[in-house]
């Protein structure tokens, strides 16, 4: 099978303000201030832009941002520049590296990550490597890639039509992230290896609990597969499940993939000719397609020579 894991651990910090302003970690209901952005993507040092942000930039969204006097300012709303790093933030990172055999970097440079689905005001997330190396683990040692300290982003809390609607509270909470390299061979151990993690993180005493406050990202490859991340995985007990369904789809993929090719067929016998079918659909009892149609929208099929009895798979 040749399964590969990598896990990245994102988790909060449990320190007195924020990364880059005087602001509490606290999250808050409420909101003194709104006001309206639109993301726009932008060229990098080599003159390229971002495929991912081009695409979020053409959906032709708008972004509505809340903040509580309480718990925001300036610097949260990308009006004022971003102050002195946090040194508890480095101290605690430190720790964790530390405790991880990780060897800290000469000189901590802070750098950003292109953001544009409006978590974030700036259109970017300010993140910085803290160390190097290291390994975690019993019987079989998993490398450690690096420990980072980033910003955490704002809060979703509603979208409608082209407006997505964030509350800017959680925005600039201090985040740990712990990378491993791909070394992980079994769900099971990928599992074993995030509680590790996560028990280490804990022993600190200086990490907030609760649920949103741990995130794991997990970097799935298998052998003839593709590498695959799932983000934003939040039940420490999900791990070992999301995995193996992740490899019975690539496996189920690959099935598809040889069962297609032993009946011949060739990459010039798919062309994109599309068929308006939507009578067919006239009396269909699918909610989603009879929602469509009848706001004028219409149903469209394309011929798929030699995939019988592979939909679905």
């Amino acid at each position: 099978m040749g399964l590969k894991v990598g896990l990245e651990i994102h988790q909060q910090l449990d320190t007195e303000h924020k990364l880059f302003c005087g602001c509490p970690t606290n999250l808050s209901e409420m909101a003194d201030v709104r006001f309206l952005r639109i993301l726009r993507p932008t060229q990098s040092e080599l003159g390229l832009v971002d495929q991912a942000a081009l695409f979020e930039f053409r959906k032709g969204r708008s972004i509505e941002y809340e903040a509580a006097n309480d718990t925001s300012c300036l610097v949260e709303m990308d009006e004022e520049p971003p102050h002195r790093l946090n040194d508890e933030a480095i101290d605690i990172a430190l720790t964790v590296s530390i405790l991880l055999g990780s060897k800290p970097v000469d000189e901590i440079h802070v750098m950003r990550k292109l953001v544009i689905d409006g978590s974030n005001t700036t259109g970017f997330q300010r993140t910085c490597v803290i160390s190097l190396g290291g390994s975690v683990g019993r019987e079989h040692k998993v490398e450690i890639q690096h420990v980072s300290i980033e910003e955490d982003a704002a809060r979703k809390v509603e979208e409608s039509g082209r407006t997505s609607k964030y509350r800017i509270d959680r925005l600039g909470i201090p985040l740990i992230e712990v990378a491993t390299a791909p070394t992980i061979s079994t769900p099971q151990e990928a599992q074993e290896v995030a509680l590790q993690i996560g028990r280490l993180l804990r022993a600190t005493r200086r990490v907030k609990r609760g649920l949103g406050t741990i995130r794991q990202d997990l970097n799935i490859s298998t052998k003839d597969g593709g590498l695959v991340e799932i983000k934003g995985v939040q039940r420490l007990d999900m791990i070992a499940e999301i995995v193996t369904s992740e490899v019975t789809r690539q496996v189920s993929l690959l099935e598809v993939k040889r069962t297609l090719e032993e009946r011949g067929l060739n990459i010039e016998d798919l062309k994109e000719e599309f068929y308006d079918v939507t009578q067919i659909f006239s009396g269909t009892e699918s909610k989603l397609i009879s929602k469509a149609v009848s706001s004028g929208g219409v149903v469209l099929a394309l011929r798929m020579p030699k995939f019988r009895g592979m939909l679905g798979k």
